[in-house]
């Protein structure tokens, strides 16, 4: 006689969402695979281009800006951008293995990780690091944004900090297509605001490019020439940035499989959306430079 097996309601309701590849939430298994070239696999058919781009727009977040003017405020121009280069250089190093192996094999940081020898304790331990480096990144981007809708339309600070965590719920919840289409929709918004920000600075702090680079807090002490204290005073608070390869590979492991035909698409969007991705990082703090101090010049004067 067959022995009967009791599925409890919440069983039931998890095999489901487990089930239902709509949703797109692979975090507690292989991402479904797809071969582009014999048009076999699962339901998930997203080209290569497609998820490369969206990896790509991860590095939109703000807090790129705000840490690069932080250090060069606090520990002069010369010691910021060698801290910025050196400190992208080493997350570019260490992500490349962690960006190519989610792409090969479609796995998360929880299951990279416990592939690599963590354990299940020693995952679970570092799926919290991430959660937790996750749930203050955002909170850092709502702070800013907040912020901004106060000053340009008049939002209170409390408001807009419920607004900007209330928004992305729909988007999350349905998945990287979700976000894909978000951002294809906003990107021009997006595009037009960073170089917006470029016009303004260039047209009306022009007087001020000659002295920038020579830029040093008066109240710290060898802030005008390289110095090792101050420099890995810079690079601690940028070393914040090292679990964003975390967020990369939450979409690089939807890559299709790669074959002869789409190799040199796969490596391409590989490197600039996964390591990559410090590319775009180190322009946008580097610009940031620039409008941080003229944003400190004009405060102060």
């Amino acid at each position: 006689m067959t022995a009967a097996q009791k599925i409890f309601k919440v069983r039931r309701h998890y095999n489901k969402w487990v089930a239902d590849q709509t949703m797109e939430d692979y975090a507690l298994r292989y991402t479904s695979r797809y071969d582009s070239s014999s048009k076999q696999g699962h339901s998930h058919t997203m080209s290569i281009e497609r998820v490369g781009h969206t990896a790509l727009g991860a590095t939109a977040f703000l807090a790129l800006e705000g840490l690069a003017a932080v250090i060069t405020l606090a520990y002069g121009f010369t010691n910021a951008v060698a801290a910025i280069l050196i400190v992208l250089a080493v997350f570019f190093i260490t992500g490349f293995p962690i960006a190519y192996y989610s792409a090969k094999h479609g796995l998360d940081i929880d299951l990279l990780t416990r592939g690599a020898g963590f354990g299940y304790l020693g995952s679970t331990i570092t799926s919290l690091i991430y959660a937790s480096f996750t749930f203050i990144f955002f909170a850092i981007e709502a702070a800013i944004l907040a912020s901004a809708m106060e000053v340009l339309l008049g939002i209170p600070l409390a408001l807009g900090y419920a607004l900007s965590a209330i928004f992305v719920i729909p988007i999350v919840t349905h998945g990287i297509r979700a976000i894909s289409r978000f951002q294809n929709g906003t990107q021009w918004v997006w595009l037009v605001l960073q170089v917006a920000a470029i016009g303004v600075v260039v047209t009306q702090e022009y007087q001020n490019f000659e002295g920038w680079t020579q830029y040093a807090p008066v109240d710290v002490p060898n802030s005008t020439h390289f110095d090792w204290v101050l420099f890995g005073a810079a690079a601690s608070v940028l070393f914040a940035l090292m679990a964003q390869i975390g967020e990369q590979v939450d979409y690089l492991r939807f890559f299709p499989i790669k074959t002869q035909q789409n190799r040199r698409r796969w490596w391409f969007w590989l490197i600039l959306a996964g390591p990559g991705w410090v590319f775009i990082g180190a322009i946008k703090m580097l610009l940031e430079l620039v409008f941080g101090l003229f944003g400190h010049f004009r405060w102060c004067y």
